[in-house]
């Protein structure tokens, strides 16, 4: 079983991907867009990226409050979960991503990536590796 994870941002989509035995999340690419609301590329995109790693499932950041409550962020990925849920037929798991960008920048930083714009065209496809990662490891 083959599983995709997104960290689903206002300007960007950070996409990762397991291997063959969805055991082990690696960071992908990142899915960038010019205004919010504009998803049809995007999307799109992520459609063709199911189609040829043969994904059967989705795992999608939740970005809660650091108290665990749900804001307008939050709403917005869920909206976005049902999108690709309507568009691909495949289930969308929705997983706590608190903390996963201080995450992926000590990932960068034990990595040695110092240049700032390497660092921000990294950080959102590390991000949803390491939540994609998470989701492998805690279910059940």
């Amino acid at each position: 079983m083959k599983y995709i994870g997104l960290d689903y941002g206002s300007k960007t989509v950070g996409v990762a991907l397991t291997d063959e035995t969805g055991t082990i999340a690696r960071g992908a690419e990142i899915i960038r867009r010019d205004k919010e609301k504009r998803l049809r590329k995007t999307l799109a995109r992520i459609e063709e990226i199911i189609t040829e790693e043969k994904v059967s499932e989705i795992v999608l950041g939740l970005p809660l409050n650091m108290d665990g409550s749900e804001g307008e962020r939050s709403e917005r990925a869920r909206e976005f979960s049902e999108m690709l849920a309507r568009r691909t037929g495949l289930p969308v798991h929705l997983v706590d991503e608190r903390l996963t960008t201080v995450e992926a920048d000590e990932i960068m930083d034990e990595s040695g990536v110092q240049d700032r714009k390497e660092r921000k065209k990294r950080v959102d496809a590390i991000a949803a590796a390491v939540i994609l990662q998470d989701y492998l490891d805690n279910r059940e």
